[in-house]
């Protein structure tokens, strides 16, 4: 029994839609993958890094305050 006589099916242009639908399903999770991917954590800023060496310099003792202040003071006005 050919199934273009029933109402509720939708023929060649369902099937169509049907494949377009699941392409644009395809693309959405696709991108959704791509975003969540490119969402990782993130390395430190350079300046962090410096601000972290020059505070465990001034921990360990390697330096005093008067340098470790005069320092600090030189990379905050680079940022």
């Amino acid at each position: 029994m050919p199934y273009w006589n029933h109402p509720w099916t939708m023929g060649w242009a369902g099937g169509i839609g049907m494949l377009v639908l699941m392409a644009l399903v395809l693309a959405a999770l696709v991108v959704l993958a791509v975003v969540l991917a490119r969402r990782g954590p993130q390395p430190p800023p350079p300046a962090d890094t410096a601000r972290r060496i020059l505070d465990e310099r001034f921990a360990r003792g390697e330096i005093d305050q008067e340098e470790y202040e005069r320092r600090r003071d030189a990379l905050t006005r680079t940022r």
